[in-house]
């Protein structure tokens, strides 16, 4: 079973070490040390390990954009993605959810596809020939309190 909690500062450098293992680089040690310190930064583990993460932001035209979900590439294809989006969807204070990744990304967009997240549109030119498609999900749990 995947629990899934906020990550803190004495987990950063673990997600720094599965990020690396995923895009070949720890790049990204400053941007995840940041989603840690505003709270914007869960994880998931099973057995006490951690397994994956996932980090978002609520600045995407006032709705909240997942930036990252990362799964430590031996274990994908077990839920944990679909976990941790789920959570984050839980805890959504807007009424839309927005992400994106690369066309050719076909797991992540299967992850999409099972979460019913829909296409909306596309990036050019973030990265060279390999298109960003970027996917909406409506949250029915959202209320306007």
């Amino acid at each position: 079973m995947i629990q899934v909690r906020m990550a803190t500062l004495n987990d950063l450098e673990n997600l720094v070490y599965i990020d690396s293992e995923v895009i070949g680089n720890k790049e990204r040690e400053v941007e995840l040390r940041e989603s840690i310190e505003e709270n914007r930064c869960f994880l998931g583990q099973m057995e006490g390990q951690i397994v994956g993460f996932i980090v978002y932001h609520n600045h995407f035209f006032g709705h909240l954009f997942i930036d990252l979900v990362i799964v430590r590439p031996k274990l994908q294809r077990q839920g944990i993605a679909k976990t941790l989006m789920e959570y984050v969807e839980n805890i959504c204070l807007t009424n839309k959810i927005f992400s994106s990744t690369n066309k050719s990304n076909e797991k992540m967009q299967k992850v999409f596809d099972s979460l019913n997240y829909v296409r909306s549109g596309y990036i050019d030119n973030l990265d060279d020939g390999d298109k960003e498609i970027v996917f909406f999900k409506k949250i029915s749990n959202y209320s306007y309190e």
